[in-house]
């Protein structure tokens, strides 16, 4: 009977190739074969350390048809790597569906640990580290996000999302809008030659960022601290009020009254743009 191969989950460098780790190049250079999210940028990395291997192509799109394909593979004593653009693959990237499909098929699936944006802004934020949620994108369209930030207006986690050049500057508007003057950190292009780490209370970085074109470049991670306890009681009240308001008047209007008399962030309570 074949022994099955192994699938090796391997992080690659965020920016700097220098944080490719031996073990990660090593397995990359004994593998039969690498599942990359952007094969023209995996192979780019690969040309980089002399590396050549065959790649195939693994990414939102096409990864539910490949998996049965890939799985026989690995079925069959082929060892193969999946890789991200960037970072730790699962991490806001594909390949869940054929690391989960390898499991059921009883297939060794070996973590190569590496550069992750999110861990790597988180060291140096100098906010809260020992309980976060990461959250990713946000949703690209404004209603949704701003719903989707008014849920989150209670989470007393440090919160850790990632956001592109092209919406960074109506993220931030959003979350000092739905967050007030909590304290956060925009880290941006890290590791990278232009790499910057901005910390302020949520204003003053929308404000900073919305000031430096420079600022609105690359790709970002933004820390914000979690509502505190004192906050987090007064928003579960107000959700509690507003939700009884709700039988009675417009939910516009049931959020401001409800903020009124426990003192929650109206926005908070009304994901809409309340009147």
């Amino acid at each position: 009977m074949q022994t099955p191969g192994t699938l090796h989950v391997v992080a690659t460098p965020i920016g700097n190739l220098g944080d490719l780790g031996a073990r990660a190049l090593d397995t990359l250079r004994t593998v039969d074969a690498i599942c990359a999210e952007d094969t023209r940028h995996t192979r780019q990395l690969l040309a980089h350390f002399g590396v050549e291997k065959p790649l195939v192509a693994l990414h939102q799109h096409n990864e539910e048809a490949q998996v049965a394909q890939l799985v026989a593979r690995l079925q069959g004593g082929q060892a193969l790597a999946l890789v991200s653009d960037a970072g730790t693959p699962l991490v806001s990237d594909p390949g869940f569906r054929l690391v989960r499909a390898a499991r059921e098929a009883g297939i060794r699936v070996s973590p190569v640990p590496g550069a992750c944006a999110a861990v790597a802004a988180l060291s140096v934020a100098g906010i809260a580290s020992d309980r976060f949620a990461f959250e990713g994108f946000l949703p690209a369209k404004t209603g949704a996000r701003r719903e989707r930030l008014a849920a989150l207006a209670g989470e007393p986690r440090t919160l850790i999302f990632y956001e592109a050049s092209h919406r960074i500057e109506e993220m931030l508007a959003d979350l000092a809008d739905r967050f007030g003057p909590r304290h956060a950190v925009v880290a941006r292009e890290l590791t990278k030659l232009f790499e910057t780490v901005l910390d302020g209370d949520l204003p003053s970085l929308h404000a900073r960022v919305a000031a430096d074109a420079n600022q609105r470049k690359g790709e970002f991670v933004v820390i914000v601290e979690g509502a505190g306890e004192d906050a987090d009681a007064s928003l579960a009240e107000g959700r509690r009020v507003y939700a009884v308001l709700c039988a009675h008047m417009k939910p516009s209007q049931a959020a401001k009254v409800a903020a009124e008399i426990t003192g929650a962030p109206r926005k908070a309570l009304y994901g809409g743009d309340a009147g």
